[in-house]
């Protein structure tokens, strides 16, 4: 029997670093809460660690339009600044508001209309993540994939 080897996981790089140390989980759970508030569609969660060095959880939203994209990324960035005292590392998108994405190193957020999400498609593109969707009634502590003793 042979014992395959996986490649090692590529690190975040010494130039991405945060000044706080939040969980990401913490920040995750922010960022979805911040979401629910303003009604983004379509929440879903997806764990990275273990499969890829770029963050260690992707939230994804949907909005319905270019003002609720803006409404979105403003309430995850001034929530998550307001509760965990974290700014972005970087941020994309706000120009054409048609994917918005705030990185937080180890949490990245993505916000879209329906087309560019559907176009993308990164549940299917990162399909080896662990990925948790959020009931639009719900809130991040009834998430699983969140749970700080997981």
């Amino acid at each position: 029997m042979s014992l395959s080897r996986q490649p090692p996981v590529p690190s975040r790089g010494k130039e991405k670093k945060r000044l706080t140390s939040n969980s990401a989980k913490s920040i995750a759970s922010t960022v979805v809460d911040a979401f629910l508030e303003k009604k983004g569609t379509g929440i879903v969660v997806m764990d990275l660690r273990g499969i890829s060095g770029v963050a260690d959880f992707f939230v994804i939203c949907t909005g319905s339009s270019d003002t609720q994209i803006k409404a979105l990324a403003s309430a995850a960035r001034e929530v998550v600044k307001e509760k965990l005292g974290e700014r972005p590392w970087h941020t994309e998108g706000f120009d054409h508001l048609q994917w918005v994405l705030l990185d937080y190193v180890d949490v990245v957020a993505h916000i879209f209309n329906e087309d560019r999400r559907t176009f993308y498609d990164l549940e299917r593109l990162w399909g080896d993540a662990s990925i948790e969707s959020v009931p639009d009634d719900a809130d991040s502590a009834a998430l699983e994939i969140l749970r700080e003793d997981k």
